[in-house]
């Protein structure tokens, strides 16, 4: 009986020594069975010749033309550049590593074939140190199939990686790669001649099809690669409902002495969410519940009621949000609300000064603090709760499934598991909800609050700068505040402190009658706060931020909002943003300022944002033409990048793939964890549950 590929190290493959073994450790590449499901990301093609204005760059690409030109260029680096032209378009082959004699190779008129990637380069296209060789017109191709192109790391070439990936196909039987999913899926590819194609395809197979991924024998791994990470979400959401969980009773006199502090009365949305939190605080398994609201929709109230449970029965509720700002405005609003009914609400930020972070540390760990708010800074070892029973999580896409557990484990001295509520105001498209979140159930506040005005908006070049500047005057002149926020292609907050802090001085000049405040992420959190609560009272009529103001800020009087450079940001922050306006009863605008020329996907943005305040559609959207790493911010959601499967192309095959994944955890334990090896073997193990 041959072998499992999982069992068989790289080392077993002819000519892999230790050193080849610790570059493919890189890749996180130590069995066979890695081994092939090291996916191509690209093909080379061979098979037909491009013309030369229609290469773009980043193709690896097969050119014909004729020389123009060769000469020895001096720049920083001496290089041999070839000047090609088939004409339809020209393009410069630049070699640095030449030897004299080589210019032999390019005489005037000589016909050249070419093979490499096409780059943007000083004289325009550029191919550096292409293959190439002297052909006669109408010269036949040689019979070329795709070629694989790997993800790669430092001294691990193509052609090394494409032997190891052939090597490794000897060794793949239906015994040594057996199939884990059931029969009736394999419709056209079983496992073995799917992973054949992707890695060799058949001469007949278009490029264009396996890029786009949607051949049968690339939607047959997406299927299962689907599957495997479905039951990886299963088995973590089995491992935190294993413990026990505070039971906490439905009925809560102190909710409805909180509800009656309010100046205003919740929706029905807001009621029906509660009211599914509470059901949930009342079973003995932690609660694990996301609850998504569009900007403005009421979700602190209801983080505030499920508050109320907790405290109300003896338990602490920890709150945490991924940023200073955003963490301090919940303080202020749970402060002031539970200082009235006679609870603690403590601070914690990796900000405070040592005294103060002391004395919160003692009245957390003694739970006199029956509420504690804070950053990250939650997660440190250092604190330690006295009960804890609730983890409340704002914009949980900003962390890790990783400090969400480590949050939970605070809870497990006492042999209990605090119930997680996790709240975001990024509306998460179904789909993407049921990848990333899908060991979460889901509530949705889809219901505004009664007083709000809808966000007119409009798309204005920079050119029509004078004109905008004109309407922020004419704007706060009559008693409202506006918002202009600059946004930079660099994720720098120094660079960014200096735009703003030279939109705000231009500002000044140009706006001397009204009275401007200036924030962004280089201030201090006090600093920060001051000018926010100034603004907030009215003492200030026009804000220059960055997009730090992206979450959580509420000021009704605000009914204008500037973004420049708009054609930047993606959806879903542009939503954000201007989910700033409209709080109040006035009529709102927030103008998308632009630099043209805009790209297509600039101008699709803009489009959508003029045509609909509708934040899920948005979110669709935004799915569509960034995916799903960009919309959740992948370096911290703990989302795996997919090697094949697209959550937004593959929509079809993944309520399938979470059903499969059900039935095989409860009927066929064994396949599934083989399943979340082949797949995902970086996951986090939870094979005891």
């Amino acid at each position: 009986m041959s072998q499992h590929l999982a069992h068989m190290s790289v080392q077993q493959l002819k000519g892999v020594g230790t050193m080849l073994a610790d570059k493919l450790a890189k890749l996180g590449l130590y069995t066979l069975q890695d081994v092939l499901f090291h996916l191509p990301r690209d093909y080379e093609d061979r098979s037909h010749i491009t013309a030369i204005n229609a290469a773009r760059s980043g193709a690896s690409l097969l050119l014909e033309g004729e020389v123009l030109s060769c000469d020895v260029q001096n720049g920083k680096r001496q290089s041999l550049a070839v000047r090609l032209s088939d004409g339809s378009g020209q393009i410069t082959l630049r070699f640095y590593h030449f030897y004299p004699q080589q210019k032999e190779h390019f005489k005037r008129n000589t016909r050249v074939r070419v093979f490499g990637e096409v780059r943007l380069g000083a004289s325009g296209l550029e191919m550096y140190h292409p293959e190439y060789k002297a052909v006669r017109v109408n010269e036949p191709l040689p019979d070329a199939k795709l070629t694989a192109l790997y993800p790669t790391t430092e001294g691990l070439t193509q052609a090394r990686l494409r032997q190891l990936v052939g090597d490794a196909l000897v060794f793949a039987t239906p015994q040594s790669l057996p199939e884990l999913l059931p029969p009736f899926i394999n419709q056209r590819f079983d496992l073995l001649q799917a992973l054949h194609t992707v890695h060799n395809p058949p001469n007949h197979i278009k490029r264009e099809l396996l890029l786009l991924r949607v051949h049968p024998a690339q939607q047959r791994l997406a299927f299962e690669e689907l599957t495997a990470h479905q039951i990886s979400l299963a088995q973590r959401r089995q491992h935190v409902q294993i413990l026990q969980a505070p039971v906490l009773a439905a009925d809560c006199p102190l909710a409805t002495q909180f509800l009656d502090l309010l100046p205003f009365s919740i929706t029905n949305a807001q009621r029906r969410v509660w009211q599914e939190i509470a059901q949930d605080l009342q079973q003995a398994k932690a609660m694990l519940r996301l609850v998504q609201g569009d900007v403005g929709a009421g979700k602190t109230v209801v983080a505030a009621l499920a508050a109320c449970h907790a405290i109300a029965q003896g338990w602490q509720v920890a709150l945490m949000a991924p940023t200073e700002i955003l963490a301090e405005q919940h303080f202020i609003n749970f402060n002031q609300w539970f200082s009235q009914l006679g609870f603690k609400v403590a601070w914690l930020s990796g900000k405070q000064s040592t005294k103060e972070r002391n004395t919160s540390l003692t009245i957390v760990a003694s739970g006199e603090a029956h509420i504690v708010v804070g950053t990250h800074a939650l997660f440190q070892e250092s604190v330690q709760f006295g009960r804890l029973g609730l983890v409340i999580i704002d914009e949980q896409h900003r962390f890790g499934v990783e400090q969400r557990l480590a949050l939970r484990q605070k809870g497990e001295q006492w042999g209990m598991c605090p119930h997680q509520l996790i709240m975001t105001a990024t509306p998460i498209p179904r789909t993407l909800a049921m990848s990333a979140y899908g060991d979460l159930d889901t509530s949705v506040i889809d219901e505004l609050p009664p007083n709000r005005t809808p966000v007119t908006t409009v798309a204005l070049p920079n050119a029509r700068r004078a004109d905008v500047i004109e309407r922020v005057r004419a704007n706060c002149q009559t008693g409202k505040q506006a918002y202009w926020v600059c946004t930079l292609i660099e994720e720098s907050e120094q660079l960014e402190a200096q735009a703003a802090q030279a939109i705000y001085e231009e500002l000044q000049q140009e706006l001397p009658e009204l009275r401007l405040g200036l924030v962004h992420g280089k201030l201090k959190a006090s600093e920060k706060q001051a000018i926010m609560a100034e603004f907030k009272q009215g003492n200030l009529d026009l804000l220059v931020a960055t997009t730090v103001i992206e979450v959580g800020v509420d000021v009704p009087n605000s009914s204008l909002m500037i973004i420049e450079n708009a054609e930047r940001l993606g959806l879903a922050q542009l939503h954000q943003l201007r989910g700033r306006v409209g709080r109040g009863s006035t009529v709102s605008y927030c103008v998308l300022m632009y630099q043209p020329p805009l790209s297509h996907m600039g101008q699709e943005r803009l489009a959508i944002m003029r045509a609909t305040t509708d934040g899920f559609l948005i979110a669709e959207k935004d799915l569509e033409l960034r995916g799903p790493g960009e919309v959740l911010g992948t370096k911290q959601t703990g989302l795996v990048e997919f090697k094949v499967a697209d959550l937004a192309r593959d929509q079809q095959l993944l309520k399938t793939a979470q059903q499969l994944a059900r039935n095989l955890l409860k009927d066929n334990p064994h396949n599934a964890q083989a399943l979340v090896q082949r797949w995902l073997p970086n996951a986090p193990k939870y094979v005891a549950v």
